[in-house]
């Protein structure tokens, strides 16, 4: 297949531009760092687009900016550059995208309390944070939360700026789904980690900042307990998974496909999927294994926290496991190796 992969020079771009051509396709690289162009530019799209067979949208303006002010620019960037990318697909009859979608659309990770049974706790309070109390407390009876893992049809709950948009990413491809009777698979990026990883990553951005305090020489500085559970999944295995997802589409195209399925979270044509290890880890556990993968100090937990982040988000990634037959293959302890390994820049 010929692909148009938006954003392919990026971190988990460029891994997947070297996934297809490990696997036969033919991937065209559309990106402002390679010259190829912006999504937003109709002409330049409609231009890339000629004799695509499927469409993997990588780019995005990544981060959470400095404060609300940056809004429009993410906005424009993701939704509107996503609006016209479909817009130009439409009219070249391409049928098939490929969605970089993300853990942050879901806000905090899903929750149970003893009594209640599965809740969704508002935000912390200050008080407890100050405290050292980090776990999120039952809206009902105010007792500790069981953190669990996070199915795609849980409620959507996007917290910043940045998170907003991805979701609109979402309702944007899904009506031009219904629009069009094209196909949409957003592949819901959970804590990606790998060579190539920049410091300003909204998905393991942590990551990236202790491997560069550990090229200092530096401990790693774990805010709240060190108790934040995350799921942490190499570059590759979500290469991989853009991989699989592409099959998917194409069988879709095939005379002979049978009709594609209705999903609750998205309607006909559009499918979700979380991208997970399945292995949930602690900040305080990736902290520890990325120190001593290279060789420094120990990580240092500080108690200090940030107003609005999530305690604990992990994924329930059985939907991509059981119907695309998707398994990573790289191992926390292997990947944080090659983390290691992999050098950092040294702000």
């Amino acid at each position: 297949m010929r692909v148009l992969v938006t954003g392919g020079a990026g971190f988990i771009g460029s891994h997947i531009v070297t996934e297809l051509i490990g696997r036969g396709h033919h991937p065209v690289v559309f990106d402002l760092a390679a010259g190829g162009g912006d999504v937003r530019d109709a002409g330049a799209v409609r231009q890339a687009l000629a004799g695509v067979d499927a469409v993997c949208h990588q780019a995005a303006r990544v981060g959470l900016g400095k404060d609300f002010g940056d809004a429009p620019g993410y906005v424009s960037a993701n939704d509107l550059g996503t609006a016209v990318l479909l817009a130009e697909m439409a009219g070249a009859r391409v049928s098939g995208l490929l969605l970089a979608g993300s853990m942050v659309v879901y806000g905090e990770g899903r929750y149970a309390c003893a009594v209640h049974g599965v809740v969704r706790p508002g935000p912390r309070a200050v008080s407890d944070l100050e405290a050292g109390r980090f776990e999120p407390r039952c809206p009902a009876c105010g007792a500790d939360l069981a953190p669990g893992l996070v199915g795609e049809d849980a409620p959507m709950d996007p917290r910043n700026v940045y998170a907003t948009t991805k979701l609109a990413q979402e309702h944007l491809a899904a009506s031009w789904a219904r629009a069009t009777g094209g196909r949409v698979i957003s592949l819901r990026y959970h804590n990606v980690y790998g060579p190539g990883m920049p410091r300003d990553t909204p998905y393991a951005g942590v990551a990236a900042l202790f491997r560069s305090a550990l090229a200092r020489g530096e401990a790693p500085r774990v805010f709240e307990d060190g108790g934040q559970r995350r799921d942490f999944v190499h570059v590759r295995d979500v290469a991989a998974a853009n991989a699989v997802a592409l099959d998917a589409l194409e069988a879709v195209r095939a005379p002979e496909a049978p009709a594609t399925p209705h999903r609750p979270d998205g309607g006909p044509g559009f499918t979700a999927y979380n991208v997970g290890s399945g292995q949930p880890r602690t900040i305080g556990e990736m902290a520890a294994a990325l120190a001593t993968a290279c060789g420094g100090p120990d990580p240092v937990v500080t108690g200090e926290y940030r107003l609005g982040d999530v305690r604990h988000i992990t994924a329930d990634s059985a939907r991509l496991r059981e119907e695309l037959g998707w398994r990573p293959a790289v191992t926390f302890a292997a990947g944080m190796a090659e983390l290691a390994a992999s050098g950092a820049d040294v702000p």
